[in-house]
Parts: structure tokens; C-alpha cells; sequence
């Protein structure tokens, strides 16, 4: 009886279909599936207007002795904005100033993790290394309440109006809307002028995903003054979030980072001072001559086209694709940063 129950719905809706000639059957296959755009061919086609220029005063030009082969090993960092870690990032801009990383090294590889450079006496006791190189005057001590910005007007309403404010990544077609702004570490995740930040209650943090730079620093309370600096070449460490301070992130040239080879020291420092890679130098990119002065331009996070962007990133449907993932960690939405053209 029950067989019976469920085969007679079946057989009234197949009876259409089976009266259908083999020639109209044909004429009325299934549209091919549409071809959505992949997230790169996404940004190529971003307006100019979508771009937003980087100033050449949050930049920070880190030059290595060249490679094996001679050639120049560049790396471009990018400062983060107010309200965030501004206390180090002050120092961080004195100590530039001031020429201090001139002949210090990369002192640290931990696979997965991060690259630590400053110092190699400092907080390394495999460095062998007995006295630290004097810091600049001027430097001022952080509190670690630094680590977060606290606004009392975020609260759990207007928490939730932010939220809905920033869905701007509507999915395409079926596939399932997107659930990236809910976040594992916090109540929201979401993007504020192309920086990905975290938000919980009234509290709002920088976010450790690939490529961020963080300061270097000893037990709490102690929270670095800047001189020792890291950046994350693994898997994003967010139990770091709220813990040491994000101070900016790379925008080109990781690879003189993430390929050089691990320490095998404890937490990947070189007991090797051989091995160890010396840096040249790290400027301001103001204090390069005009004509040399770093620039570089990020997709607008607020953008149509970055929307489009992360939904993609969240939903892949180019052609390698089988199944949209219908989500994104925050960390796998990287905010496209490129050099802008020249005239």
C-alpha cells in the first residue's frame, strides 16, 4: 500500500514528460549552466574608481641583502590605519626614522607560522648574541587595552545594524548566500577600509590572517615597542587576535619570506647566526626620492566590484569548481592590492 502511495504521484508527473516527442525533448534541453566570472577576472575588470590609493607615508620599504643569484629582495609593507594600533605604529615610524633595522636580520622561520626580524639578541637566547641594539628615544609604551578598540556607541544593536549593513555579498544564481560576516573568534568579521577586522559587543581588533604583521614581544605585560616585528607566512594564527598587537600587513614581496629556509631552533630561530638573512634597510616610503616612493592602490572593500569579488570568493563557480563552498573565512577574502600604473 505504501509502495503504491508514492509510485502514483511519481507516474502523474513523469505521464507529461513521457507524451513529449523525442524531437521536442531535444528542442527543449536545458539551457547551458551560465558561466560566472572567477574572483581575479572579477578585479581585472574593476572600475578605476573602485581603487583607492595607498599613501606613500603607510608604507614601509624593507630591503634584504639580494639573494643567492644577486638579485634584489624587496619587500613592501603596508601600516594600518586609525583607530588601530597607532601607539606602535608611531613607534614603528621613529624607529624607521631613526635607521634602526639597518644592519639587524630575520632572525626567526617557524613553518606554518611566522618570519620574526629585528635584533637577534633580543628574547633569542640561541643567538648567542649578548647586548641589544639601543632603541631610538622617543618610543612610548603601549597598554595592552592598545590591542582593541572599545567604542560603547557599538553595542548589540548597533552590533547587528553593522552587520546587515556590510551583507553586501549577495550570492549569485542558487547558490547559497554567504555566511562569511559570522565569525569563529568573534560575533562579526567584516572589512573597514580594506583591512579585515573583528568585532565583539563593543569591541573591534586587526585580524592575523596571511601576510599581517604583528609586533614581537615578551610575557604580559610587556607588548613590544615595534623594533621586533613578524609577519604570518602559515595558516592564519588568529588565536593571536587581541593578544599582540597587528600593525600592517605585506603587500608584495612575502615570497623573500615565506621561501626562505625554517630555523631549526626553538620556535624556528636560527642557532645558526650564518644562516641568518641581514636587512639593508627599512624606510618610510616618504623618505624615498619622489620618483622611487612605492605606489600602490587596494580594491575599495565598500566597492560593487570587491562585493562581487568576495561572493566569488565565497561561492567558486568558474569552470574547475564542482560545488560552492557558500562561505568564506575572512582570511580566505584577501583585499586585492596592486601597483598602480604609471602614465
Amino acid at each position: 500500500m505504501t509502495k503504491n502511495i508514492l509510485i502514483a504521484p511519481l507516474a502523474a508527473l513523469l505521464a507529461p514528460l513521457l507524451a513529449v516527442s523525442p524531437l521536442t525533448a531535444i528542442n527543449a534541453q536545458e539551457p547551458p549552466k551560465q558561466q560566472f566570472p572567477s574572483p581575479n577576472a572579477i578585479v581585472d575588470a574593476a572600475p578605476a574608481s573602485d581603487w583607492k590609493t595607498v599613501a606613500a607615508r603607510d608604507l614601509l620599504v624593507m630591503d634584504l641583502i639580494p639573494d643567492a643569484k644577486g638579485e634584489p629582495r624587496r619587500v613592501i609593507i603596508q601600516l594600518m590605519p586609525p583607530p588601530f594600533s597607532q601607539g606602535w605604529i608611531g613607534n614603528i615610524r621613529k624607529l624607521a626614522a631613526a635607521k634602526f633595522w639597518d644592519g639587524t636580520s630575520i632572525n626567526r622561520v617557524q613553518d606554518n607560522y611566522v618570519v620574526q626580524w629585528g635584533d637577534a639578541g633580543y628574547d633569542n637566547p640561541e643567538s648567542g648574541e649578548t647586548e641589544q641594539k639601543a632603541l631610538p628615544e622617543g618610543l612610548v609604551e603601549v597598554p595592552e587595552s592598545e590591542y582593541q578598540v572599545t567604542d560603547p556607541s557599538q553595542g548589540p544593536i548597533n552590533k547587528a545594524m553593522m552587520a546587515a549593513t556590510n551583507s553586501v555579498f549577495v550570492a549569485q544564481g542558487d547558490a547559497p548566500e554567504p555566511n562569511f560576516l559570522f565569525d569563529d573568534y568573534a560575533d562579526i568579521a567584516f572589512f573597514d577600509q580594506g583591512w579585515p577586522i573583528a568585532q565583539e559587543f563593543d569591541s573591534q581588533w586587526p585580524i592575523h590572517c596571511y601576510g599581517a604583521v604583528g609586533v614581537g614581544r615578551n610575557l604580559s605585560p610587556d607588548t613590544g615597542t615595534g623594533a621586533e616585528l613578524y609577519t604570518v607566512i602559515g595558516h592564519a594564527p588568529r588565536h593571536l587576535d587581541r593578544n599582540i598587537a597587528v600593525v600592517g600587513r605585506i603587500i608584495e614581496g612575502i615570497e623573500h619570506f615565506s621561501s626562505l629556509p625554517r630555523g631549526k631552533g626553538q620556535l624556528g630561530f636560527y642557532a645558526d647566526p650564518k644562516k641568518r638573512v641581514p636587512i639593508r634597510s627599512i624606510r618610510l616610503g616618504t623618505a624615498l626620492p619622489d620618483a622611487e616612493q612605492p605606489r600602490f592602490e587596494y580594491l575599495d572593500t565598500e566597492s560593487e566590484a570587491f562585493a562581487r569579488y568576495a561572493d566569488a570568493r565565497a561561492n567558486r563557480r568558474d569552470p574547475f569548481f564542482v560545488k560552492p563552498a557558500g562561505g568564506a573565512d575572512i582570511c580566505n577574502i584577501p583585499v586585492p592590492v596592486r601597483r598602480m600604473k604609471t602614465e
